[in-house]
């Protein structure tokens, strides 16, 4: 691969990598399937970069990469091994300080989250990352109906996972 097309990656990746931390974040529970994850998502996006052919942003085709990437080994690893659980380990993860109410809330967004099957967390975190109904169903391959109708079932479930 040449060197031109290498630092243009390079850039793209140093520019967007909060998106891939954020999908490792959402299908991870330790920082060492975090690191693990994010690794691999960089090695896939590595891997298909030739082929970017930059008809969409490229942040949607990351989006795209990191969570198919993650589906498939979350897939996998959950037939394996279970992860340890996050909240046993946070006392070793060095975090920005938060306003406690907003850390709690986070917590069980992302516990609520976790429970819901892995197309219904991409549609969630892609709808939380602000982006619209027509690059959702881009970055999913689903029509963009289809993500507005998941997404409002998926608000009703959360409302009564948060909401017993």
């Amino acid at each position: 691969m040449n060197k031109d097309l290498e630092h243009k990656f390079v850039t793209e990746l140093q520019d967007n990598q909060n998106i891939v931390h954020k999908v490792c974040t959402l299908y991870t529970n330790d920082r060492d399937s975090h690191n693990d994850l994010f690794q691999e998502i960089t090695i896939q996006l590595w891997k298909a970069y030739p082929k970017f052919r930059g008809e969409a942003k490229f942040s949607t085709w990351m989006y795209r990469v990191a969570l198919n990437t993650a589906i498939t080994l979350y897939r996998k690893r959950k037939r394996r091994i279970d992860t340890a659980d996050y909240e046993s380990i946070i006392f070793k993860i060095k975090a920005e300080v938060y306003d406690e109410t907003e850390e709690l809330q986070l917590k069980l967004m992302y516990k609520a989250v976790k429970q819901l099957n892995d197309v219904d967390k991409a549609l969630v975190f892609l709808y939380l990352e602000d982006k619209n109904y027509a690059e959702i169903s881009e970055t999913l391959g689903i029509t963009e109906v289809n993500a507005r109708v998941k997404m409002n079932r998926i608000k009703t479930k959360l409302r009564t996972i948060l909401n017993p």
